[in-house]
């Protein structure tokens, strides 16, 4: 007995028909390529789509390929004139982007250790 939900598509064939026409649709009628819009081209939700790009086989694989390429329109949109924030809210959120900030925590000791040595140096010559 097969445990769990069968499954949504019967091939990769028919899954990626249906991705092929989401991106042509976009394509001919001035679209940005989506997550939800993909999600709702192929019939599903987008926990499905996690679910289907979680498993180890083709149809983890087209899943895969097809939020690469809406990841690549949402990048390629950065280099728009002006930048909506929600291009950038969206390559965090559905892409796994961060700000990342560094910090030199042995640049903060040796500054701290020059201080100390500068109040030590000032007390001693007094």
């Amino acid at each position: 007995m097969a445990a769990g939900r069968p499954l949504k598509f019967q091939s990769v064939e028919e899954l990626q028909q249906k991705i092929d026409a989401f991106f042509e649709e976009c394509k001919e009628n001035g679209e940005p390529f989506t997550i939800t819009g993909l999600a709702l081209a192929l019939d599903t939700s987008r926990r499905t789509l996690l679910d289907y790009e979680e498993r180890d086989d083709e149809f983890s694989h087209a899943i895969k390929k097809a939020k690469l390429r809406v990841e690549n329109f949402v990048e390629k949109s950065l280099w728009a004139p002006k930048i909506a924030t929600g291009v950038i809210f969206n390559l965090k959120n559905n892409f796994g982007w961060v700000d990342k900030q560094e910090i030199d925590q042995n640049l903060n000791a040796n500054v701290n250790h020059s201080y100390e040595d500068q109040i030590k140096k000032l007390i001693d010559d007094e």
